[in-house]
Formats: C-alpha cells, structure tokens, sequence
C-alpha cells in the first residue's frame, strides 16, 4: 500500500492545476440506456476516482448509446469518447490503455445462469464442464466470454442485441444467459418470465478495467491516482459494497457447484497476485 500511496502522490503533483492539466471533459461510453442500472457504479466510480485524483477533470456521457466495440474504436481514433469500461483481453490491450485495477473485483468471470423456468433442472445434475456439452448458450457478439465459452468447447451464439438474448432464452432458441453475480438479478425484475438457476456457478479469470486511449496519459493518471486513493482510504470498497453485497449474498453461492472455465483471452500481466484487488472467500479458495 505504501507504494502505491508514493506513485499516487507523485502522479497527483503532475496534475494539479500548474503542472501541466487544464480543466477539461472526459466523455464516457454510455453502454446502455441512462436509466439502465448498470451505469450507476462505473459512473460513480469513476467520478470518485476523478475526484479523489485533484485533476480539473468533469465527466459527460456519450450522446448516443454504443456497443463496447463501437466504443472502443471511437476511443481508438480520439473520435468523441474518452473512457469505457469493459473486459479486458490481449487484444484489448493492445488498443487502448487500461486502467488495471479491476472494478468489479473479478466478479464479472463468477457467473450464474438465466434460464426458462421450465428448465429449472436443466443444470441439477452437472458435476463438471464435460456436463454442459450439451447446453447452449448466448452471449454478445462483441463481449469476450463468448470466445472463452467457445474455447472451453461450449456451444455458444451470440448476438449484438441486449434484449434479444433474453427474448433467445424465452422462446428456448437457447438454454442459458449466463450473467454476473452482480449483474443477474436487476436484469431479472424487468425480466419476469426468467429465473435464475439454482444450481452452479461458472467462473472464470476476468477483469473489467476503464480504458482510454494508449496516448491519454493525463486522464489515464488521473484515473489511477483517484482508484489507488480510493482503495487506500476504504472508499472503493464502501461503493462496491453498497451495489453489490446483497446481490453476492443472495447468489447463496456455497449451495452451488463450481465449474471452472480457462480464459485464454486473459493478458499475462493480470495482476491476480494483488489479492486487495479482487473478490475473495472460503468459498472461492476451497474451489480452486
């Protein structure tokens, strides 16, 4: 802790006003709709990051909704977006910049299943991956957990539309949605019909990073050095806790088997070793 406290102390110098940073507006990727849920901790994050960091910097969203690869082009060409947050990848990396301190603590790789609820024991007997050949699953054709299902020898479709993905599951066209533990039961209120299965949990290595371009290195500072404080002073964790606790708690997830999927899209430099930056219990560590 105390060498990120140094590296953040010496990067805040270089942004304070006189150092080099004007007053400015950093355009983040708006992913879904603004009254979407799933914006409010990212945004909130990031304005807590932005805050915490001393830098003359105010967030905007994007004016239109964008797909994460729309997203991440326009970041790439300096085209009206500044910053998104989405799952990193080799690829990805190689891109844009991220930022990697993982904002959901890895819990975007835990993931449960939406289903029909006429298959509600589809998943009651499944011991292990070989269990699952069998099953179909839909993910976005942009996201890279459709490539890691595809890796893990799972049969996977995939399409760019949020909503068809349930509709997908509705009309069993496919069996499963798997989703985040900490993204699933939103998505189910508005989603009635759907239930979640009771049974497993897949997981997988992943982080979710902001991302800005490889020669943003203002706000890409100005990002660290506001996370990095918010770890340190508790702030992070207080923000993760009041979105996701309850969701986490109610996956019950030691009733569930694990089954646990390689990805292969995840950049060697991933920093699992920095246990303060990701989700941890008994749970997980009796299931490696």
């Amino acid at each position: 802790m105390k060498f990120l406290q140094l590296i953040s102390m010496f990067i805040l110098w270089f942004l304070m006003p006189g150092n080099g940073l004007a007053a400015n507006i950093a355009v983040y990727a708006q992913l879904s709709l603004k009254a979407d849920p799933r914006n409010e901790y990212p945004v909130q994050l990031l304005e807590l990051a932005l805050k915490n960091s001393g830098a003359l910097i105010a967030l905007k969203a994007s004016v239109e909704n964008l797909h994460q690869g729309q997203a991440m082009r326009m970041i790439q060409n300096n085209n009206g977006v500044d910053v998104v947050w989405t799952m990193t990848s080799r690829e990805r990396e190689k891109i844009l910049l991220p930022i990697k301190i993982p904002i959901y603590k890895g819990l975007i790789g835990w993931r449960l299943c939406i289903i029909h609820p006429q298959n509600k024991s589809l998943f009651a007997s499944v011991k292990s991956i070989l269990g699952l050949t069998d099953a179909t699953f839909v993910q976005g054709h942009d996201w890279p957990d459709t490539n890691i299902f595809k890796f893990n020898q799972l049969s996977v479709t995939s399409t760019s539309n949020y909503q068809a993905m349930f509709d997908m599951v509705l009309f069993h066209r496919v069996d499963a949605f798997p989703r985040s533990v900490i993204e699933i039961w939103p998505e189910l209120e508005s989603h009635k019909d759907l239930q979640v299965d009771a049974h497993l949990l897949i997981r997988y290595p992943a982080a979710v990073y902001y991302f800005v371009n490889r020669k943003n290195k203002k706000l890409y500072n100005a990002i660290l050095v506001g996370l990095n404080k918010s770890i340190v002073n508790g702030e992070l964790d207080r923000l993760f806790n009041d979105f996701y606790l309850e969701a986490i708690k109610r996956a019950n997830l030691t009733k569930r088997r694990v089954i646990n999927l390689i990805n292969p899209l995840l950049p060697e430099n991933t920093p699992l070793d920095k246990k303060q930056l990701w989700y941890s219990s008994s749970f997980l560590d009796d299931n490696e």
